[in-house]
Parts: structure tokens; C-alpha cells; sequence
């Protein structure tokens, strides 16, 4: 019995599309969608550019009585589910409860509920404070609302491990293929555009205060000044190779083939970091070599720093100029648990078109010894990608996305 864990429906949110058409359209041409912000005035704030979601009304796709237990990152998720189901053309009944798990990944929460209802508790008191502030808030949120609304009782959890934790759960989510369970919902989604979120996403140190938004993120260029946060993500419905066969699926995007995660050694330690063993443990799990993968989606941190370890994680393992890199990210911001799982998206869509898509506004820095793919498209066959993701406090992930064909 084959235990390939493979993709067969998609729920993509992202600042330049909602939607797998709508999204993939606007990135494989490059459309920026960072901006001012919108969702508060963040004129008095040093940062004030964001990846915004400008086209989403919840009461448009959700029934009422959720919207006032839900933050915008659930309500996000949950129709990002509803399109996944649809994408894979599965029906929540379809299949036995106890065989759909699901498992997302957060890493701020409901930061914008939590907000609204500590302001009713300072201002008014704790009698105004929604009941659902008790669960709207938490990391798990998302995993709990989609597994209720959908009816699926099978194994699902949260993993917070930043923006590496979507690629975390995903390969989480193939473990329980693995072990036995038919469907997975995996991913991730964050929405933290509100003061409460901008204050701490600025105490992080890393976000660029630049007020252009064609050069205000910029990563392996030589003006990397930080990164510009985002809202959104995707899920993606994972399936057994031979369940998704035996129920005739239409879609199989391509297979969950690899994956690998490591920690950063202590600061200060002079070890090196720990991205390029993520990558080759990655490899190694796909059985894949460095010269069987035809694309890199960076993490693309935007600060010299981090860029220069990533860079040097990547020609370690490929050598100088060996293989194509790309971060579509620079069009929408870094969405946190969502990044991930939206660049496994495009990786999937880039083998359906033979199309990499652009690392947009950037020019890259001639100390970085990259194949990077700026400006425009490339036109060339993709089948083994690679995906990177990193997060704050030294989490390393990279994830094998191996072609359905």
C-alpha cells in the first residue's frame, strides 16, 4: 500500500488573490500588493506598509452566527477550507469523521479579537467581554473551527513554531497519512494587521520602515532593510496516494516527498546555523538528490543576516548559481504560519505551468552567490521543489514538493 501523502485540494487567501486562480494569476506576473495600511491608522508607527487582504467580506461567505466568535484569521481559514473541499471535490460527508484530521499552524492567534476584547474590559468591564474571547484568541482556534464546522474527528493539533510552522504542520499532516488517516487538512493562517499585533511584530526588530512600497522588502538585495508582514495563507487537503485513487480525485497537485527541521545553536556559540541540515535532511527523507530539484523558494527574511545564512545554506547544499531561487513573498509580505503553505502552493502551480515565478522589486546583491529569479517569470519544466521557512527563535524547516505526475 502506498503512505504518499499527496495534495488534492487547495484554499489559498493571499494580499494579490483569493482563490487558486485568482492567486496564481497575479504571482506568476508579479503583481505587488504591499501598501499603506488600512486596517488602522498606523501613521504614528515606524512601519506602515502591509500586506492587506482588501477584497474579503466575511458576512459574504460565512454564516452569522460564526462571525462573532471568529477573528479575521479563522474567518479566513475556515472559508479557505470551504474552497479546498470544493478544490478537491470532496464533500465534509464523503468520508468517515474519524478519517479527516486536521492540523494548521498559528503564530500569533486571534490577535485582533484579543484586542477588541481587552479594550471592552479596560474601557467598560469584564461584564462587555465576549464569551468567546476564551477560545478565539488561541493558537488552536483554526485547527478546532474547521474540525467542528466540517465535521472532522479525526487527529488534528496546532504547531507554533512562526514561519516555519506551516511547513511543521504539513509534515505533520503526512505522519497521520502515514499512519492511517485518509484526509488531512494542513496549514496555516495569520491576520495580526491591528495595534496590538504591529506593536509586538515591531518589537521583533526585523520589519522594514521603509515607506516605498516597490523597495521597502528586499531581501538578498544589497538595501535589505527588514521584512513587510502580511495576512492570509493557505491549506491544503492531503490524502493517502491510494485513498485520492480509489475515490477518483481530479486534482492531485503533487506529493508531500521530503521533509526536515532543525534548531539554531545558541547565539553567540560561532556553530553554524542550522538551515543547511534541515535542507539535506529534507533531501535525504525525499530520497531526492540536490540536482533533481529545479527550484528553491527562499525564505527571503529581509535582513542581511538572515539572508546571508540562507544564501549560504543554499550553495552549501547546490553550489554557487546551481539552482533556480525564488520568493514570491516580496509581492504579499511574510504571513507568517501562512507563508509556507502559500509557497507550496505556487511550487505545486509552478509544476503545473512550468513557470517559476518572480522574486519581485528586488536586485540582487552580488555578494550572494544565487541563481535568483528577479524581474519577470521563468519559463522552464519544474518537478522537485524545495521550500523554505524559518522562524524567530531559530526554528529551520524545508519541505520536498515532488511533482503529481
Amino acid at each position: 500500500m502506498s503512505d504518499k501523502a499527496v495534495i488534492t485540494g487547495i484554499g489559498v487567501a493571499t494580499p494579490n488573490g483569493m482563490g487558486v486562480e485568482d492567486f496564481w494569476s497575479a504571482t506568476r506576473i508579479g503583481k505587488n500588493a504591499i501598501g499603506p495600511v488600512t486596517r488602522f491608522d498606523a501613521s504614528a508607527y515606524p512601519a506602515r506598509l502591509a500586506g492587506e487582504i482588501r477584497s474579503f467580506t466575511a458576512e459574504d461567505h460565512l454564516p452569522s452566527r460564526l462571525l462573532p466568535q471568529t477573528d479575521r484569521m479563522t474567518r479566513l481559514a475556515l472559508v479557505a477550507a470551504d474552497c479546498a473541499f470544493e478544490d478537491a471535490g470532496v464533500r465534509p460527508g464523503d468520508i468517515a469523521e474519524f478519517d479527516m484530521g486536521v492540523v494548521t499552524a498559528s503564530t500569533s492567534g486571534g490577535f485582533e479579537f484579543g484586542q477588541n476584547e481587552l479594550q471592552r474590559l479596560w474601557s467598560q468591564g469584564s461584564q462587555y467581554v465576549s464569551a468567546y474571547q476564551s477560545f478565539a484568541w488561541f493558537y488552536a482556534v483554526n485547527s478546532g473551527q474547521i474540525s467542528i464546522r466540517n465535521g472532522m474527528r479525526g487527529p488534528s493539533g496546532v504547531v507554533v513554531s512562526d514561519q516555519a510552522g506551516g511547513l511543521d504542520a504539513i509534515a505533520q499532516a503526512r505522519r497521520q497519512i502515514r499512519k492511517g488517516s485518509r484526509l488531512i487538512f494542513s496549514g496555516g493562517f495569520d491576520a495580526s494587521i491591528c495595534p496590538w499585533g504591529w506593536v509586538a511584530q515591531i518589537a521583533g526588530g526585523r520589519l522594514s520602515t521603509r515607506t516605498d512600497p516597490e523597495r521597502a522588502y528586499l531581501p538578498f538585495d544589497a538595501d535589505a532593510n527588514g521584512y513587510v508582514p502580511g495576512e492570509g495563507g493557505a491549506l491544503l487537503i492531503l490524502e493517502s496516494e491510494r485513498s485520492a485513487r480509489e475515490r477518483g480525485a481530479d486534482n492531485v497537485y503533487g506529493e508531500i516527498a521530503g521533509y526536515g527541521a532543525t534548531f539554531d545553536p545558541r547565539p553567540g556559540s560561532g556553530r553554524e546555523p542550522g538551515l543547511r541540515r534541515a535542507v539535506e535532511r529534507a533531501l535525504a527523507d525525499a530520497g531526492t538528490s540536490p540536482d533533481e530539484v529545479d527550484v528553491v523558494f527562499a525564505d527571503a527574511a529581509g535582513t542581511p543576516r538572515l539572508d546571508r545564512e540562507e544564501a549560504d545554506a543554499i550553495t552549501a547544499v547546490f553550489g554557487p548559481y546551481a539552482v533556480p531561487v525564488t520568493a514570491p513573498k516580496t509581492m504579499i509580505g511574510r504571513l507568517y504560519s501562512g507563508a509556507a503553505p502559500v509557497d507550496v502552493v505556487s511550487a505545486v502551480l509552478a509544476m503545473r505551468e512550468g513557470l517559476i515565478p518572480p522574486t519581485t522589486q528586488v536586485e540582487l546583491s552580488p555578494e550572494y552567490a544565487l541563481d535568483l529569479v528577479v524581474g519577470q517569470a521563468r519559463t522552464t519544466s519544474v518537478r522537485t521543489a524545495l521550500v523554505l521557512a524559518r522562524g524567530y527563535g531559530g526554528y529551520n524547516s524545508a519541505v520536498v514538493v515532488r511533482s503529481g505526475d
